[in-house]
């Protein structure tokens, strides 16, 4: 009896041992991190406030973004469909929590692996769905790699659909941003389900861990993630006024200091676009005739752009741009930045494609060969140069 009682002793001493290692691994990792931020209007990709935003970090579950995008894109194609019924894995069984707890052999459903990723964060349904699509998780984590680079996110490296640690897996709070503005733009009919708050599956109902929706007035998405090297992570999105914000910050210690922080910066991007809406000034004097400067030297030294096109579609818009620059004869031009510029056009918006951030003899003679191709073009000066480019590619 006495030697069952030292048994037991000992084990518990093992396991406060354990407990304390892991406690104090936990704070040093905290006190070291620091913590990353950005804020962009989601029509145009200015940056509103930014904050360590190119600091590489991990993005626990953000990364489900990237596995979501992949799936709206298929579902988009026609690949899949919300009714199909994909397998479950081992691999994807025996995935850690956060889960639905799926056993290997038994079949999903598409939607329901998409809201339990939305709503739920559930591991084992990312690697479903990467298997799904990408026949093997290493697989799909290459495709997520790709696509991230074809969006311009110069800083992202994936190695798995869900967000579980994985040193090599990393990335930025601005190319979240990047992500998240995708997201918003190139899927508007299925961004709509991240605003879900709960979600049922197999007899149980789970609840979003985004509290923002609840918390913010106008918050209507996106994800949030943790884990003990990332910290508590999120990114979100909200509108007020006709105007949108989506806003990332990393890196926190407690839920509550980071929704603190997230909902601090989007009260005050969108108040700083209700303001400098209010005070654009009428064009009292449109019609007056326009100073022309004859200095050569001004010029030479302007910023320009040359618009190919205008859409009706944001990834249209994009696509025509990427290959309209791949094709230009001057190396420069080939390497210069896409701009996909929203406008309000009655009830609808137009995407203006733009090359941007030319010299003016590289954007005439551009021009010039586009028109003598019987391709449509414009070239402007530009007023001010995108801060950060939602759909940025260098193909």
């Amino acid at each position: 009896m006495i030697k069952n009682y030292r048994h037991i002793y000992n084990s518990l001493f093992a396991i406060t041992i354990i407990g304390s290692i892991l406690f104090c691994t936990n704070n040093a990792e905290a006190a070291k991190r620091t913590i990353s931020s950005i804020m962009i209007d989601a029509e145009t990709g200015d940056v509103l406030s930014a904050s360590n935003a190119d600091e590489r970090r991990y993005p626990a579950s953000l990364t489900k973004m990237m596995t979501l995008y992949i799936t709206f894109n298929a579902l988009d194609k026609g690949i899949i469909k919300m009714e199909d019924m994909l397998p479950v894995s081992r691999t994807a069984a025996n995935r850690s929590p956060s889960k639905l707890g799926l056993r290997a052999g038994e079949k999903i459903k598409v939607k329901d692996a998409v809201m339990a990723l939305i709503v739920k964060s559930a591991n084992d349904c990312a690697t479903v769905l990467a298997e799904g699509l990408g026949y093997s998780e290493e697989r799909f984590a290459q495709t997520m790699t790709k696509v991230a680079k074809e969006l311009g996110m110069k800083s992202t490296t994936f190695k798995n659909a869900s967000g579980l640690p994985n040193k090599a897996q990393k990335s930025t709070a601005r190319d979240m941003a990047i992500l998240g503005a995708a997201l918003y733009h190139h899927f508007p009919q299925y961004y709509k389900l991240f605003s879900t708050k709960k979600f049922s599956y197999g007899g149980r109902t789970y609840y979003t861990h985004n509290h923002l929706l609840k918390n913010f007035a106008g918050a209507d998405g996106m994800k949030t993630g943790f884990t003990n090297a990332a910290g508590y992570n999120i990114v979100t999105s909200a509108q007020r006024n006709g105007h949108r914000v989506i806003a990332v910050t990393m890196g926190h210690n407690t839920i509550k200091s980071r929704d603190k922080q997230i909902a601090n910066m989007m009260n005050k991007g969108l108040n700083k676009l209700t303001l400098a809406s209010k005070m654009e000034a009428p064009k009292l004097y449109a019609e007056l005739p326009k100073q022309h400067t004859h200095n050569k030297k001004i010029q030479a030294n302007k910023k320009w752009s040359i618009q190919v096109g205008a859409f009706s579609n944001y990834a249209k818009a994009r696509s025509y741009a990427l290959n309209i620059r791949k094709q230009a004869q001057i190396a420069s031009v080939r390497q210069a930045d896409i701009d996909i510029e929203p406008t309000k056009k009655g009830a609808a918006v137009i995407y203006r494609s733009k090359i941007i951030g030319l010299k003016k003899n590289e954007a005439d003679k551009t021009c010039n060969s586009l028109k003598r191709s019987n391709k449509s073009c414009i070239v402007v000066a530009m007023t001010k140069t995108p801060q950060l480019a939602m759909a940025e590619s260098k193909q």
